[in-house]
């Protein structure tokens, strides 16, 4: 059975949905079922805000650094149930801050600004840069969007640092480091810090 939330590491993750308009090169989820605690992060159906409710019940959020929404999908794929579930952690006294992790599409998927709506709900989102041009970031991350995509991930990066209280951008190790420092280069322009990860 697949789980909506699991633990990785000292935070909580909560897995909202397996929707992604992106097919990265590098992702998890072509390496394995699970992660962390779970089993399988391959959800049969999608949560609604009651079985998210459900399956939070059986941790203690006061035990874990951060809660964060991150799954085999894009949380923001399913916005107004990820919304609900901040709101409704914002209502419990032990809950830690809360973290997005995005590939920064929100505002394509969705049609619309997105970043306003994490006013007062998210403490900080992190967000995919991966890449320094967007030739570079279709390449690698092929999302639906084409060309579209890249310059949509940087205004939603600038959009955020006006709702919410820390924004950074993540790079993969797997990109070289002339690569990372292209891409260190292009945070530091914005404004925003860049944090590299390693490939999982």
């Amino acid at each position: 059975m697949a789980s909506i939330v699991y633990a990785y590491g000292e935070n909580l993750y909560i897995n909202l949905t397996n929707d992604c308009p992106c097919a990265c090169k590098f992702c998890v989820r072509q390496k394995g079922k699970g992660l962390g605690s779970a089993q399988s992060l391959w959800l049969e159906t999608e949560p609604t805000l009651a079985s998210v409710k459900q399956a939070l019940r059986g941790w203690s959020l006061a035990d874990f650094a951060q809660v964060v929404f991150c799954g085999y999908g894009e949380p923001t794929c399913a916005l107004p149930l990820l919304l609900q579930v901040c709101k409704y952690l914002r209502t419990l006294r032990s809950c830690p801050p809360i973290r997005l992790n995005t590939n920064g599409l929100s505002d394509l998927i969705n049609g619309k600004s997105t970043a306003p709506l994490l006013a007062g709900l998210a403490d900080s989102v992190s967000i995919s840069l991966n890449a320094p041009t967007a030739e570079e970031y279709n390449k690698l991350c092929r999302p639906k969007f084409g060309l579209e995509a890249f310059p949509a991930i940087l205004r939603f990066a600038a959009e955020c640092k006006r709702f919410v209280p820390r924004v950074r951008f993540t790079a993969v190790d797997v990109i070289g480091e002339e690569e990372l420092a292209r891409c260190r280069a292009l945070a530091e322009k914005i404004g925003i810090e860049l944090r590299v990860r390693q490939e999982q």
